[in-house]
């Protein structure tokens, strides 16, 4: 017997959804029986089912996932309640513009057994509700409800045409109990919707206009610049971003990474800013040419530098705004950049680069020679100000600062995994956002990844997908994907997390990663947005706990938490002032690297 969910399940399957993150309920029963008669009848199931007890570090899986594979997943949850659930990794899937496909049952709609899952629990009634994928509609590329088996295989691939075309992003799809369980005729899974392609959107360039326009402001500028976010997403890029940077000797800075975009030692990588107020490169006032690819936030307007100048482009600056999916924005209320530039463009950002580099402008760059020197010479203090800040020894009875921590935990990796490529990052430090993307940033192209949004508790998930996606994908190839994920965390993001969920899976699919909690004592970034705006006020003098901010006196056992939650499966210590830092730093990644399990590391800071 074959019924809606046996052909839902196969049409995953068809359009290469290898991976589906599920949290069950009562909407569920004919995907539940379908994927045992496939066991029964195959042995197996015809997407690998990773079954997660909470819906955000679901969701938070499958977006490392696809981060990590470039393929597609899916995420499986339980009507309105499960669709709430996902939470906060709704927002990060969305802003991190990251292709998944999100299913939900709904509550039958019959109620007198006319039809097969008709309601026969109280609960149905409860999770009836008007709308319900109105509840993450507007994060959502595209949502359609599943009325019948017929054009299940048509919805499935144009949901996933959506949402892996430009801009990506996540889509919804649903169906009431009673479609879910309708019996079908196995001649629907030849449906003609197979036969077609259903192709993405191929990557845009750029007018020849616009290539004239650009590589001509760029090759006669005296200072320009380019700032980037998230170009690392698209590897392809890279490359091309270095290389134009290097033939027409244009430093780049990063701002609100989400992926690494440089290589750290590209002799023109000039720094990494979050934007607080004084932290943009004085490179920014003085361009008199600013490219701005793949960005976030470029810059904040109100913000000033130590000086008290304000920290933002000339009125004289030409600046050029190129975005793969939406430079202008749509979908944040209030935005500042394309207001200001002379050139607003979509186009994907390697053909873009590529265009430039081929225009035949790269050897007339006005002022290579002395700018070379000048931009080199800032990326060496970059990197010296950094390696001086990690070896600074601590006071006794001092905790160790957050770059003493980094720098041990970057000197412990590249000791036991020397080939960078085999290790990645997953960095939710948020408050030491700016020291974490400068200190750990790797030396290739997809080596650290935050959720490119604004949601915590996105790490602890993602370092099981990232795992299983580097196992995915390194099946392929010969190998066992990443030696080593890392997730880097405070410990309000590490809460956020739903650690004991995270960690169950970690043990119930092997899973291993190391995880770096760095325990401030609370909510840091709170007390800082209000000290940015009531510098002086009454807040500004009292401790975090009296903030209502901080998690003491009574703090929870971070350590204790991930080993209970893996039945003592998982490696753990805690350091405070002077406890031994580095060795024990190597021996965590030693525990990950060679006996595969789970190591913990919470390092006591200052508190908040």
């Amino acid at each position: 017997m074959y019924t809606t969910s046996s052909l839902f399940l196969h049409t995953l399957a068809q359009v290469g959804i290898t991976h589906a993150f599920v949290n069950w309920g009562s909407d569920h029963p004919a995907l539940l029986e379908d994927l045992e008669r496939q066991r029964v009848n195959h042995g197996d199931t015809v997407v690998e089912i990773i079954t997660c007890p909470n819906e955000m570090a679901a969701l938070s899986a499958a977006q490392a996932f696809v981060q990590v594979t470039n393929i597609p997943a899916a995420v499986i949850v339980h009507v309105d309640v499960g669709t709430q659930a996902l939470a906060g990794a709704v927002h990060n899937a969305s802003r991190g513009k990251v292709p998944i496909l999100v299913f939900a049952g709904a509550s039958p709609s019959t109620m007198e057994g006319e039809l097969k899952g008709s309601r026969n629990e109280w609960i149905h009634w409860m999770q009836d509700v008007p709308d319900q994928p109105a509840i993450v509609r507007q994060y959502m590329r595209f949502t359609a409800q599943i009325n019948a088996p017929e054009n299940v295989p048509h919805l499935v691939r144009r949901a996933l045409q959506i949402a892996t075309s430009e801009p990506k992003g996540p889509v919804y799809l649903w169906a009431r109990r009673e479609v879910l369980e309708q019996e079908i005729d196995e001649s629907l899974f030849n449906s003609p919707a197979s036969l077609y392609r259903w192709p993405s959107i191929e990557p845009s360039a750029l007018s020849p206009s616009a290539v004239n326009v650009i590589g001509d402001a760029l090759a006669h500028a005296s200072n320009p610049l380019i700032i980037t976010s998230y170009i690392g997403r698209n590897p392809a890029a890279v490359a091309a971003l270095e290389m134009l940077s290097r033939l027409m000797a244009i430093p780049i800075f990063v701002t609100c990474p989400s992926a690494t975009n440089i290589s750290l030692s590209h002799p023109f990588f000039v720094g990494v800013s979050f934007l607080a107020p004084g932290t943009h490169t004085p490179l920014l006032s003085t361009a008199d040419v600013i490219l701005i690819i793949d960005a976030e936030v470029p810059w904040i307007p109100m913000n000033k530098d130590n000086q008290g100048n304000f920290e933002r482009p000339s009125d004289d600056a030409r600046i050029f705004v190129i975005d793969s999916g939406d430079p202008l924005k749509d979908t944040i209320g209030m935005e500042h950049v394309a207001g200001v530039a002379e050139l607003v463009c979509r186009a994907s950002a390697d053909v873009t680069l590529y265009q430039l580099l081929n225009s035949g402008r790269t050897g007339a760059a006005t002022g290579f020679y002395a700018r070379s020197k000048s931009i080199q010479a800032m990326h060496d203090a970059f990197i010296a100000d950094m390696r001086n800040a990690e070896t600074l020894a601590s006071e006794p009875n001092v905790p160790y600062v957050p770059s003493r921590i980094f720098g041990a935990l970057r000197t412990a990796v590249e000791n036991k995994v020397p080939h960078p490529a085999s290790t990645l990052y997953l960095n939710e430090t948020i408050s030491n956002y700016p020291l974490s993307w400068s200190h750990l940033h790797p030396d290739t192209p997809a080596g650290m990844l935050s959720s490119g949004g604004s949601a915590l508790g996105w790490a602890l998930g993602a370092s099981i997908g990232a795992v299983i996606g580097g196992v995915s994908v390194g099946k392929g190839a010969g190998k066992v994907g990443y030696e080593l994920v890392v997730s880097v965390v405070g410990d309000g993001t590490f809460l956020f997390g739903v650690p004991s969920s995270a960690f169950w899976m970690a043990r119930r699919y092997e899973t291993p990663f190391l995880t770096i909690v760095l325990n401030n004592g609370g909510w840091k970034s709170p007390k800082l947005s209000m000290m940015g705006v009531h510098p002086e006020g009454h807040g500004s003098k009292v401790t975090g706990n009296q903030l209502t901010v901080g998690f003491g006196p009574a703090m929870p056992d971070y350590v204790g938490i991930a080993i209970a939650a893996t039945g003592g499966w998982a490696w753990g210590k805690r350091i405070a002032a002077g406890d031994p830092l580095e060795e024990t730093m190597a021996e965590a990644v030693r525990i990950v690297v060679e006996e595969r399990r789970c190591a913990i590391v919470e390092c006591v800071l200052e508190s908040i």
